[in-house]
């Protein structure tokens, strides 16, 4: 949930240099030679490491992303996306499914991809934290616990939400964040099948594009998705039966997800 150290742990530190986000553990002197040739010595840089999770998915359709009501200071009572300190002991990718699982009961087991990596000097007020978000992306998950280990309530805000006057104040970067995650999200329903991933099978081509709509806050052209959907090879493959119309009217073809991991040609936002 917060995007440094637990506000009971102790302080852990790493080496600032590339490729070393991993390891949190090692304490450096810098030092610096000015114009007259002398060094000045710096004090020892101490940084921590530690990854935040967005996490997105559909509720009564609505792209939701999930973050936690923070019990202590700093920015206490406001909200925030789960994730903590990396330990000594795992990578990010095993931090962050670690993290999500402790801090809300929901396992990612699903779509889990680094999104990028944050390190503003001033992005926690209580220490130099560089931050490493990822991107998770899950269908029908059920609601988060009333409780996580921090005692606050988790919950699933819709992303339209984020920003209005009735929507949740978030901590740290973590507006950025967020936002940098739901654009990402957005453009891999471009090129993926991903899309297909959130409708029990078998869906209509109707429900498929609902999910579009939701996650890109935009009508789509019905026959244009159509169209779209069914000249990519592998993206989906009917089943050979038809849904019972609601209300009357015509029956709508069943499908299935495809084989297809990449959509071509892109489905693009500005063609559909």
């Amino acid at each position: 949930m917060t995007p440094g150290a637990s506000d009971n742990a102790p302080q852990v530190t790493s080496q600032a240099a590339a490729g070393t986000s991993e390891s949190v553990t090692r304490q450096t002197t810098a030092g610096r030679t000015t114009a007259q040739g002398a060094t000045e010595a710096f004090g020892p840089l101490s940084i921590s490491v530690s990854v935040d999770v967005v996490l997105l998915t559909l509720r009564a359709g609505q792209l939701c992303v999930l973050v936690a009501q923070r019990a202590s200071p700093p920015f206490q009572d406001d909200w925030a996306l789960p994730g903590g300190l990396v330990r000594v002991d795992e990578d990010l990718d095993t931090s962050a499914r670690r993290q999500l699982t402790e801090e809300t009961g929901l396992a990612a087991s699903g779509h889990l991809e680094q999104l990028r990596t944050y390190g503003r000097p001033d992005r926690d007020p209580r220490a130099r934290v560089v931050a490493v978000a990822y991107l998770a992306l899950l269908p029908n998950l059920p609601p988060p616990p009333e409780t996580n280990r921090d005692g606050p309530t988790a919950r699933w805000w819709p992303v339209e939400d984020l920003g209005s006057a009735d929507g949740p104040i978030l901590a740290f970067d973590h507006p950025t964040i967020v936002a940098d995650g739901v654009e990402r999200a957005r453009s891999k329903l471009e090129y993926t099948p991903l899309a297909a991933a959130f409708c029990e099978e078998p869906f209509t081509l109707a429900e498929l594009r609902r999910v579009y709509e939701a996650a890109w806050g935009a009508p789509l052209d019905p026959p244009n998705f159509r169209r779209k959907v069914l000249s990519t090879p592998g993206f989906v493959v009917s089943v050979g039966a038809r849904a019972a119309p609601r209300g009357g009217g015509r029956p709508a073809e069943l499908y299935r997800r495809g084989s297809a991991t990449a959509l071509h040609p892109p489905l693009l936002r500005r063609s559909v």
